[in-house]
């Protein structure tokens, strides 16, 4: 699809579904890397049901979760959706980044209506959940799922279906790919710098951020300084240390200057143990060097997992946090105990953002304080090729997006 459908002229009129659509398809028979697994199809449109919106997208964010649906891997969302909810569909519609326009409500909607622009965040729930009812955030419900990943239907197509909840007034500053690419890694990165009292992100606070060029570690180190703290990005190249410094990074650390990522020795391998310890606590003085001073950070924004979570637990401070949204290097993660429990330290999972911290991301971003930092922008025939620079570690620094509807980049409405 090389034009959008509006400049071809078959876009139904506002608040008609049409019956068919153009989307980036998953299968079974295809599951392998993105580049292979991803595919335009046409397929039928959903139609939504009580409390769901149809939002014509206009450009989609891309994630790592729908590098882990075109493998199949760890889980096979197809199937699991099949098994578990009885979804009748043989295929998988990712993404779940996205912003638009509503194009159809379905029963019982009163907060948008067709016509409104929006942004799309990534979590689904029952509002009516017994333990939500019951005052739990609704991120900690039984009934939470992540919009295109577990759940089908998500912003790589022309219409996308989510629940009400999930659509959040369009900053009018923002170009469609800013506003359709960052609340999943912003409003992330936002939960876990803000929502874990005692260990939010307060004025004067050292942060280590891992990924520090990423979508999430961009935005973490705007958000750090935000909120009056100290941001160290750990990143890989000189490249990604500059643009971490030029984001507001106090320093920057490169990993590539240390060989003990992984996970931690026997306990009884006194020799290996003493070259880990070795390496990690030479990381941990990169830290004081940054800070001048001999003090350990506060909070570990964490999300490679398996490679880092030893050395994250060592230099976090006494009374500090690492909070952990991620495994992207493995999901075993060891800790040596000790260092948890008589250093009173906290290991904080944190998944997603809830509407609030969507909300307090959005106008932070309409007040122009934090930036999505949108680097890539391609085509809708490129969803499968912007997954394989994840996949192959090879994406450019801040986030990617992909048009969707949206003409060309730039635009603010339709």
């Amino acid at each position: 699809m090389s034009k959008s459908l509006y400049e071809i002229g078959e876009i139904p009129p506002l608040g008609v579904v049409p019956e068919q659509m153009y989307a980036t398809v998953i299968r079974r028979e295809r599951f392998g890397e993105p580049a292979d697994a991803m595919r335009t199809e046409i397929v039928d449109v959903p139609r939504p049901g009580r409390g769901e919106v149809l939002v014509y997208m206009m450009a989609a964010g891309i994630n790592y979760n729908n590098v882990w649906a075109s493998l199949g891997e760890p889980v096979d969302v197809i199937s699991m959706r099949q098994k578990a909810h009885g979804a009748t569909e043989d295929f998988h519609i990712g993404g779940s980044d996205g912003a638009g326009i509503v194009w159809a409500v379905g029963e019982g909607v009163r907060h948008v209506k067709p016509g409104d622009p929006v942004v799309t965040s990534g979590a689904i729930y029952d509002e009516s959940d017994e333990d939500i009812r019951l005052g739990v955030d609704p991120l900690m419900s039984r009934s939470m799922t992540a919009w295109g990943y577990e759940t089908n239907y998500g912003s790589f197509a022309q219409y996308a279906l989510v629940q009400e909840h999930q659509c959040h007034p369009k900053p009018a500053n923002l170009a469609w790919e800013e506003a359709g690419s960052f609340l999943v890694t912003g409003a992330t990165a936002y939960r876990q710098l803000t929502s874990w009292a005692p260990n939010d992100v307060r004025p004067g606070d050292p942060v280590l951020i891992w990924g520090g060029s990423g979508g999430l570690g961009s935005a973490a180190i705007q958000i750090t300084r935000i909120r009056g703290g100290i941001p160290i990005a750990v990143v890989s190249s000189p490249e990604r240390a500059r643009w971490c410094m030029d984001l507001g990074a106090a320093g920057v650390i490169d990993r590539n200057e240390f060989h003990h990522w992984g996970r931690l020795p026997d306990i009884d391998d006194a020799k290996a143990g003493e070259a880990w310890n070795a390496e990690a606590r030479r990381f941990g003085k990169k830290i004081w060097e940054i800070l001048g001073e001999r003090r350990n950070v506060r909070v570990v924004l964490e999300h490679p997992g398996e490679d880092t979570l030893p050395t994250s637990m060592m230099v976090c401070d006494n009374g500090g946090m690492v909070v952990l949204c991620g495994g992207t290097s493995g999901y075993n993660g060891d800790v040596d105990l000790r260092y948890l429990w008589m250093r009173t330290k906290r290991l904080q999972g944190s998944h997603g953002s809830n509407d609030r911290e969507n909300r307090e991301v959005l106008s932070l971003m309409a007040d122009g304080r934090l930036s999505a930092c949108v680097t890539w922008c391609g085509s809708f025939e490129q969803v499968g090729e912007a997954h394989q620079m994840l996949y192959d570690n090879r994406h450019p620094m801040g986030n990617m997006a992909v048009l969707v509807n949206a003409v060309r980049p730039g635009l603010t409405s339709v």
